[in-house]
């Protein structure tokens, strides 16, 4: 089992949860971005640079990622892919993607993504609480426990 990161668009305090995460529990993160980004020092993380371009971080993620993964990331077609392989998801902001909502979810991206196109819609999500960031740290370190059963 392997973590893995988006980390083109992860806010740094979760890219700082993640780190520590992978180090006290020994799971290998991997964070794949398209720019250059520090780490702490720790046997545990790895990054990828990809190329630049649309999705090419998402796609090597999806060519590498397997069955029991876990994937952190806020894009939701990523998000589908690596479920419909077998991974689980968590968003930046704590909430689980399953097998279950992921089609929610992608519908109703693609809803605000028609509506900004048109102009009836601006702006993204709010900017991340602490509260976003302790329900993240929670679900991560829910998975993480019941991996190690």
């Amino acid at each position: 089992m392997m973590m893995w990161l988006d980390g083109d668009a992860c806010p740094k305090p979760i890219k700082d949860v993640l780190c520590r995460a992978a180090t006290r529990t020994e799971i290998l993160l991997m964070i794949v971005s398209n720019h250059f980004f520090t780490t702490p020092p720790s046997p545990f993380i790895k990054k990828q640079l990809v190329g630049a371009g649309f999705d090419v971080a998402d796609d090597y993620i999806v060519e590498h990622i397997n069955v029991g993964d876990l994937l952190i990331t806020a894009d939701i077609p990523l998000a589908d892919a690596a479920i419909s392989k077998g991974c689980t998801v968590i968003n930046p902001r704590g909430e689980l993607y399953t097998e279950h909502n992921i089609k929610q979810h992608l519908a109703h991206r693609n809803m605000n993504e028609s509506l900004r196109s048109t102009g009836m819609l601006s702006g993204g999500p709010a900017k991340l609480g602490a509260k976003q960031i302790q329900q993240f740290s929670n679900n991560l370190d829910r998975f993480l426990a019941k991996k190690r059963k």
